[in-house]
This record gives C-alpha cells, sequence and structure tokens, in this order.
C-alpha cells in the first residue's frame, strides 16, 4: 500500500476515535468473543495509531509555530498523517493556479485573512521555506474551500460591506472527503481548479484584470483641469489626458501617437470622441464634456480599478446562470431578461435610495397582477405619507387611499373622522390601501416575487424619472420602464395568450395571474463588468458597497504584488 492510499483508512480512524473505550466494550459484548491473541493486535494498533496521530499533531505545530495565520492544526495533522507526510504541492502548476485564485480574493479587499495568507505564501516561496509553504497552502486550502461554500448564504454581508469572517469554520465533511478523494487519486490539480467559477463574467473579470496590470506600472499621470472642458477649450497638460485614455483603451496606441505627434494643446474631437467612448463605459452622459464626474473617473488609479474588478469578481460567484433569469443590476439602474438563453428584454429601472437600499437577493417571479392595490408599507407610511396628509387633509382622497383598520381586517375607517390635529405618524393605528388607477404608485402591473422583505417590481405613473442617469429614488422596491412588456412576455412564457393578456390589460379590475413557468430573478450589485462587446464598464458604488479595504492595506498588497 502507498502512502497515499492510507488515506481511505482516515474515516474509519477518525470513528473509532471518537467512540469512547466503554462504548467499544459494550458493543464488543454482543459480538462472539474473539481470540485473545486478536484482540491484543488490535489494542496494539488502536494503541499505535493514538502514538502516530500524537506526533502528527506535535509535528504541525511545530512547523506552525512560526506561521500566525494557521487555523486548522487538527485537521493538518490528520491529513499529513494520511499521506505519510508527502508534500502536496510539489506540483508547481498546482500550486501556481491555487496562488491565483487567492490572489483574486487578496485584490477585491473582502478579507484581510486571505491577504495575509497570500502575501505569506509568497514569501516562503521567494525564501524556498519549502515546509512552511506546502503546511500554510493546506491550511488555506481549507479556509478557502470553506470561502466558496459559505458564499451563497453569507455573501450578501461578506461582499457588501462587512468583508469575511476571519475565522471561517472548517469545510463541510463531503467537501473534505471530496479533497481527500482528490488527494488519493492524484487530483489535486483538478480539485483546485473545480474552485473557481467557469462562466463568462468571471472569466472576462480576470482577462480584463490582467490587461490593466500589464499598462498598471506604466506612467500614470494625473489630470485635473478645473471647470467644464468643452471643444476648443486650452488644455493645462494634454499629454496626461492623453495617456490615460490610451492606457484604458479609450484612445488606441497610433490614434495617441498621431495626437502627440501633433502636437494638439486644446481639447479636440479626437479627443472629445475618445472621451465619450470613456464616458459611456462608465454610466455617464456620453457628451465628450469633461466635468466633475468624468474627471473624477479620469482621477481613478488603475489600482483602484484592479481592486473594484476582482470585488466584482468575487461577487459573480453568487449569481449562477440560468436558461432563463431576469437580472437587476442596481448600480446600472437597468434590468435584463434571458428566456431559454435568449435575450428578449432590456429596461431602465429606478432602485432604493441610499437611505432605502434594494436588498441583493435571488427569488423567482410567481405572479404577475394586473392593476394592482398598493398595501403602503409602515415605514414609508409613517415616514412620507402620513406627514403630507397631516399638512394636507385632501392628501389621502385626492391620491385614492383609504385608511384601513388594521393589517387583518378590510375594515375602511372613514378619513373624515379621523382627528389629524390628535394623530401621531409613529402611532398612527391604521394602515393604507391605495386604489388602483393612475395615482397608484404601482402603476398598470405588479410583479410578485416571493421574499422575506416585501420587495417586488412594478410598473409607475412617475415616467419623467426614467431620463435622469442616476435613478435611486425608490423606497426599496423596483420600477420597470417596460413594464408593459415585461408583463407581456413573462405571460406568453408561461402560455398565457397575447389575446388574453390585451383582455386583462383593458380592464380596471384586480386580477392575479399566477405563472406556469417560473423565471429565476436575481438583483445584483456589479460596480463592474465586461459587456458583450468586451469593454470594461464601470459604475458609481450607489450604497457605499466597495469600500471593504483601508487604503493603507490596498497599498501594502500592490506594493507587493507589482514587486514580483
Amino acid at each position: 500500500m502507498t502512502t497515499r492510499s492510507c488515506i481511505g483508512l482516515i474515516p474509519v480512524l477518525v470513528t473509532v476515535l471518537a467512540v469512547p473505550l466503554s462504548s467499544a466494550v459494550l458493543a464488543n459484548e454482543m459480538e462472539p468473543v474473539q481470540p485473545l491473541s486478536s484482540r491484543a493486535e488490535l489494542e496494539e494498533q488502536f494503541s499505535e495509531t493514538l502514538i502516530q496521530q500524537k506526533k502528527a499533531r506535535q509535528w504541525i505545530h511545530e512547523v506552525a509555530n512560526n506561521i500566525n495565520t494557521i487555523r486548522y492544526v487538527d485537521q493538518l495533522a490528520d491529513l499529513y498523517h494520511a499521506v505519510g507526510f508527502v508534500p502536496l504541492w510539489q506540483d508547481s502548476f498546482t500550486a501556481n493556479a491555487f496562488e491565483q485564485q487567492l490572489r483574486m480574493v487578496a485584490l477585491s479587499g473582502v478579507s484581510k485573512n486571505f491577504t495575509q495568507r497570500y502575501t505569506q505564501l509568497k514569501q516562503y516561496k521567494n525564501s524556498n521555506d519549502w515546509r512552511q509553504y506546502d503546511l500554510l497552502a493546506t491550511d488555506t486550502l481549507f479556509a478557502y474551500m470553506s470561502y466558496v461554500e459559505g458564499l451563497p448564504t453569507q455573501g450578501k454581508q461578506w461582499l457588501f460591506g462587512s468583508g469575511v469572517d476571519a475565522r471561517l469554520p472548517l469545510p463541510s465533511e463531503s467537501a473534505m472527503s471530496g479533497l481527500y478523494s482528490a488527494i488519493e487519486r492524484d487530483q489535486l490539480r483538478h480539485w483546485v481548479d473545480r474552485l473557481q467559477p467557469s462562466d463568462e463574467n468571471y472569466t472576462q473579470l480576470l482577462l480584463a484584470i490582467e490587461s490593466l496590470e500589464q499598462v498598471a506600472n506604466k506612467r500614470w499621470p494625473v489630470f485635473y483641469q478645473r471647470g467644464i472642458i468643452r471643444l476648443g477649450t486650452r488644455l493645462k497638460d494634454p499629454d496626461a489626458l492623453i495617456t490615460i485614455l490610451e492606457n484604458l483603451g479609450d484612445l488606441r496606441d497610433f490614434e495617441a501617437e498621431q495626437i502627440r505627434a501633433a502636437g494638439v494643446r486644446t481639447y479636440n474631437i479626437d479627443l472629445a470622441n475618445a472621451v465619450k467612448n470613456f464616458q459611456q463605459r462608465h454610466g455617464l452622459k456620453p457628451d465628450g464634456a469633461i466635468g466633475p464626474q468624468t474627471r473624477q473617473w479620469l482621477a481613478l488609479s488603475p489600482q483602484s480599478r484592479i481592486q473594484v474588478l476582482a470585488l466584482n469578481a468575487q461577487r459573480s460567484r453568487m449569481w449562477p446562470e440560468a436558461p432563463s433569469m431576469l437580472i437587476v443590476n442596481i448600480p446600472n439602474f437597468e434590468m435584463n431578461l434571458w428566456l431559454d438563453n435568449q435575450h428578449v428584454l432590456d429596461s431602465k429601472v429606478i432602485v432604493g435610495r441610499p437611505s432605502r437600499r434594494t436588498p441583493v437577493m435571488s427569488t423567482n417571479v410567481a405572479s404577475v397582477v394586473f392593476n394592482p392595490y398598493w398595501n403602503v408599507p409602515m415605514s414609508i407610511m409613517r415616514k412620507d405619507i402620513l406627514p403630507k396628509a397631516q399638512r394636507d387633509r385632501s392628501y389621502l382622497h385626492r391620491n385614492g387611499f383609504a385608511v384601513i383598520r388594521s393589517w387583518n381586517s378590510s375594515e375602511q375607517i372613514p378619513i373624515h373622522t379621523i382627528d389629524w390635529r390628535l394623530m401621531n405618524a409613529k402611532s398612527f393605528p391604521y394602515r393604507l390601501r391605495q386604489k388602483p388607477g393612475n395615482r397608484n404608485a404601482l402603476g398598470r402591473f405588479k410583479f410578485n416575487m416571493p421574499n422575506d422583505q416585501a420587495i417586488y417590481l412594478h410598473d409607475t405613473p412617475a415616467k419623467r424619472l426614467f431620463a435622469k442617469e442616476t435613478r435611486a429614488f425608490s423606497s426599496g422596491c423596483v420600477r420597470v420602464e417596460q413594464a408593459d412588456d415585461l408583463a407581456m412576455i413573462l405571460l406568453n412564457h408561461s402560455g398565457v395568450t397575447e389575446q388574453r393578456v390585451n383582455s386583462l390589460k383593458s380592464r380596471t379590475k384586480t386580477k392575479t395571474v399566477g405563472l406556469q413557468h417560473k423565471v429565476k430573478v436575481h438583483l445584483i450589485y456589479q460596480t463592474a463588468w465586461v459587456d458583450k462587446q468586451g469593454l470594461v464598464n464601470y459604475r458609481a458604488d450607489v450604497y457605499d458597497y466597495d469600500k471593504l479595504i483601508s487604503p493603507s492595506q490596498n497599498r501594502e498588497l500592490f506594493t507587493y504584488s507589482y514587486r514580483e
């Protein structure tokens, strides 16, 4: 038996060690009595196993004594004892593949612990401390497996403000079993590769990072000029603007050289066209004029851009692709719908303002409501509507609101019987419901999505807000500009005829139609991605979710990375 084939003994060994000796004795009393010689051999084997386990733990403690990031000492001892203390990371391809995945997590800034681990692994490799490298790499693999497993349930906290827990739990039993099996079959490289997402979004972001890193060490000037720069404006530092646009790909190399060779000192049409491309990729109005927002994006350093790309690569792990899915990207204020792998609709959306954020979530569209009532959420009622009603006694009636006894009752309270002078918004004992109609806040359509936060998609009568570039105005739910088209497409997909849909639209009665084919919904938060044309897009961090790492830590990591 080879040393690695011993791995198969570990589950049995762990089971034996987990059973108290008294329990083992009781179990033996129920079985035929074995010969004394056989029992003596078993006891000797058991004793030898305990000795070897103790030695393994002592060895791990000795090696790990100088590695302050080691976390899973007992599990390391079990694994290395099982393989006869053979190094696991001798294959440089496997080690490099794992380091690259770890580096992407480190660059994202979501975990100071992973950043420390990555930096320490590179230091051990550079100093040829292979024993420490091997042990730390294996311990880090345990942590990384736990991170990947935890993303579906913990990603909303880890990747949107709080960062990854410093002390991750041990990976699941099935994950550890899979790792043992991979090592036994000499397929650690395959196991490591499987931990990295294979979808196109993640891959394209990695390629974008690699491309940006190639120019990150080049001269990266600072461009700053006050005021609005329009065609004909004299530039204080034209080469700085040219270089930034060239480094980011909005000016091709030969175009940049032609502009330099011509000695351009004013803001001309060539630079304006390049700036329009730049603005388009950053979610700005592509008018070619350099104002405060465009100037702010031009000042963003390559290191900051790389961190944003790496962070969004980690976020992309949370939203697996499906043949039919509806995706709302909150900071892009846009919705896209795919059915059977075909893109069928895109629409502008309005999302929650920073004080009432639209949550990141995954659910399904379950039904479409025609001419919906709006049961006003308590927070909106108290903060927005009741103060208006107290100032303007006709406000509720004029906007179609009814006062309802409670959430468990449909009894209406006559508005004129309420003494608004004595009423306090915080202690208002009733609820509000707005009837269907032109003033209804939900418009003509509501798209129900099961979730515990009362979030849904809906139409809106306030169409003018869709003309704005930044569309974070709602109280959390998502307003869809093309709600009419969305209703038709979803219902057609579930077998409801176009004639039937038009008939329901022509009525004023409230009607809920369930969807036979429910469509997956992802409300996502991506501030960077690569579009179908291969262009890297960035968007403003409207909820401040990208601020996960301190500037000093950011500089330290990038300084070390580029020193390599």
